[in-house]
């Protein structure tokens, strides 16, 4: 289950628009009333997420209240206010995955909008000596692939368990709580095709160990992936399939409550979750949208970056 905490966020990223229009926050008292939900749905992991979680103040008892009840918690932040919260953070949740997008203070800023390098690089090092499992999510994009080896390096030194890349997303235009005309020009030109394909090949050669280890959590045909990807948004190939069924054991909560199969489809508009997660997830409209989903019917899935596969025990 992925909850979004927050709609506001601290950064003010080229990809996003939740710094712009983000008001809400998702309250402690909202996710007591889920709780008998989960239980019921069997949840295992509960994913923390925004915006910015790290700026509602409940924070804190929201993901205490989660790991009392015995459910693994995640963190996915920005990393702008970690440091300050390091210790608490590294003893309440599993997990905490930091974005990361720039190796150097320059491509930071050009690409999340403030300059707050430094503050990202202390929380994950502080999060990191808590003993936390810290991993660092970089997402590529035109103005950072050619950093690919640097920020596995500047993962490993800061303390990070791993590092995963993804696809900046420039075919859902409504992804990321996008409403303004949204700047598509951060994918890979043409020209740029060739050099990323070098980079990912410099990488599978001098960074092999990292690979073999797990420290960079894609293999190197994953990456080629993406390199698809942005080979098909230059329209000089088809996107690369997409395998998900993700929406058959995950689902997402907003920060107002609604309730979605996925990160990228919004669910029915009248699918709250206060009303009963189990019973918002079990509709028959919600039904048909994750058969539709399964059967290839949504255009979201062909051009997803983020799919994620789960064999059925």
């Amino acid at each position: 289950m992925t909850l979004y905490l927050s709609e506001r966020c601290n950064s003010r990223c080229r990809t996003c628009d939740y710094w712009r229009h983000g008001r809400r926050d998702l309250s402690l008292a909202a996710v007591t009333r889920l709780l008998p939900s989960l239980h019921r749905l069997g949840t295992e992991t509960v994913l923390l997420s925004g915006g910015e979680p790290l700026l509602n103040r409940e924070w804190a008892d929201i993901a205490s209240l989660l790991a009392g009840e015995g459910l693994d918690t995640w963190l996915l932040t920005s990393g702008l206010s970690l440091a300050k919260h390091a210790r608490r953070a590294g003893g309440l949740f599993r997990a905490i995955t930091v974005s990361l997008d720039g190796a150097d203070p320059e491509t930071y800023a050009a690409i999340r909008g403030v300059d707050a390098f430094g503050p990202v690089c202390k929380g994950i090092r502080a999060a990191a000596d808590t003993g936390a499992r810290v991993t660092v999510r970089v997402t590529l994009q035109r103005a950072n692939f050619r950093q690919m080896a640097a920020l596995v390096d500047l993962a490993r030194e800061l303390g990070a368990r791993q590092v995963s890349f993804l696809a900046v997303d420039v075919a859902n235009p409504h992804a990321f709580a996008r409403r303004d005309d949204f700047e598509a020009d951060l994918a890979l030109r043409p020209e740029e095709l060739g050099q990323l394909e070098a980079v990912i090949c410099a990488l599978e050669r001098e960074r092999g160990e990292a690979f073999d280890s797990g420290f960079i959590a894609e293999s190197p045909a994953k990456l080629r992936r993406i390199l698809r990807y942005f080979c098909a948004v230059c329209g000089l190939d088809r996107y690369p399939p997409v395998r998900c069924n993700a929406p058959e054991f995950s689902a997402v909560v907003g920060a107002e409550g609604r309730v979605s199969p996925c990160f990228f489809i919004a669910g029915p508009g009248d699918a709250w979750a206060c009303d009963g997660l189990d019973r918002a997830l079990n509709r028959a409209d919600m039904a048909a949208l994750r058969s539709d989903i399964r059967a290839g019917g949504r255009p979201e899935c062909a051009t997803c970056v983020c799919s994620m596969w789960r064999e059925r025990a």
